[in-house]
């Protein structure tokens, strides 16, 4: 397993979580998008991870309601999937938000993110309903387990 040094990034460092995104998703997206969704957001969290000084993850969430985290996109660089560097950016934000009162972290994504899907349920994460989406998509709504502790190890 890869050991990747996670920071929490302040606004000025949004263009390296940016630049991430770009580099593993598409479309490409713009700071500005960003800064739209943290608009009116409570406790917005950037975490970055960093591997021999390079950014290779960024995984980023808010509050979705009291007691609740949502972890709204992330993402690792294809050169270190598999690593374990998802892994350690959940673990320091299941880390942040406990310290801040969260019991719960809530996630979605698309049916066709089978990766995704299978790391969160990996996790202790429940597939817990499905909606549509546009009528294009189906998204698959994950929440913690809820006779699981999300934060006690077991």
């Amino acid at each position: 397993m890869a050991q990747a040094d996670i920071i929490i990034a302040d606004e000025a460092m949004l263009g390296r979580a940016v630049e991430l995104h770009n580099a593993i998703f598409r479309p490409k997206r713009e700071a500005e998008f960003f800064k739209r969704r943290f608009t009116g957001r409570y406790n917005p969290l950037t975490l970055l991870a960093r591997m021999e000084d390079r950014p290779v993850g960024f995984w980023i969430g808010f509050e979705l309601k009291p007691g609740m985290f949502y972890h709204w996109l992330g993402g690792v660089v294809s050169e270190v999937r598999r690593h374990g560097v998802g892994r350690q950016l959940q673990e320091a934000q299941q880390a942040w938000a406990k310290d801040h009162g969260y019991e719960f972290i809530r996630c979605e994504c698309m049916n066709h993110q089978r990766e995704f899907i299978h790391f969160a349920i990996a996790l202790g994460y429940d597939i817990v309903g499905m909606f549509d989406y546009f009528e294009i998509r189906r998204p698959t709504r994950i929440t913690p387990t809820p006779t699981r502790d999300l934060f006690q190890q077991t």
